[in-house]
């Protein structure tokens, strides 16, 4: 009696069938990468470039950090923090004892400037006052931004107070150098 199927051939191993056996088993080539090999050469050349691209753009994300931390370490780096410290503390020191010196500051200030014998032409002596008035509310208004910098513990917002403050004393004492300049 026949049966229905054909008969099936021997198999039969072929050389480079036993040769990536061999090297799967060694450890030299992966299973992945035997597949790869046995289905397409295009299908694993096509993987391979895959897996450099990804290796590369980690690579790549990598360098990109290290560049942002190289030009963020003046700001972070323990060693340049210390000494924008350290100048920080002397100016509050500074400041500190003006402020405390507050009381004559302020009385030297609302004293009346015209029974003093002043090198400023009469004409002047309004803006004189003005300024008197200014340079007043400017040490009430640093007197309130210290005790609110005093409160804050961040050092990023001391900063820019105190650059604030700064400007506008840099820009009061312009003001009054122009109007003391300025000739009718």
């Amino acid at each position: 009696m026949m049966s229905e199927f054909p008969a099936v051939p021997p198999v039969t191993v072929v050389s480079s069938a036993t040769l990536l056996s061999k090297s799967v088993s060694s450890g030299e080539v992966s299973q992945d990468e035997r597949e790869a090999a046995v289905f397409s050469p295009e299908f694993y050349e096509a993987a391979r470039h895959i897996k450099m691209r990804k290796e590369l753009t980690k690579l790549e994300l990598e360098v990109e950090l290290l560049k942002e931390e190289k030009k963020n370490a003046d700001v972070t780096h323990p060693f340049y923090l210390a000494g924008r410290l350290q100048a920080l503390q002397r100016f509050c020191t500074h400041l500190r004892d003006v402020l405390k010196a507050r009381e004559l500051l302020a009385g030297q200030l609302a004293r009346p400037v015209c029974h003093e014998n002043l090198p400023v032409p009469a004409q002047l002596h309004s803006y004189v006052v003005e300024t008197t008035h200014m340079a007043m509310e400017f040490v009430e208004t640093l007197d309130e931004k210290r005790s609110t910098i005093s409160k804050s513990g961040h050092v990023a917002c001391d900063l820019d107070q105190l650059d604030s403050s700064v400007m506008q004393l840099t820009a009061q004492s312009w003001e009054v150098a122009t109007l003391a300049n300025r000739r009718p």
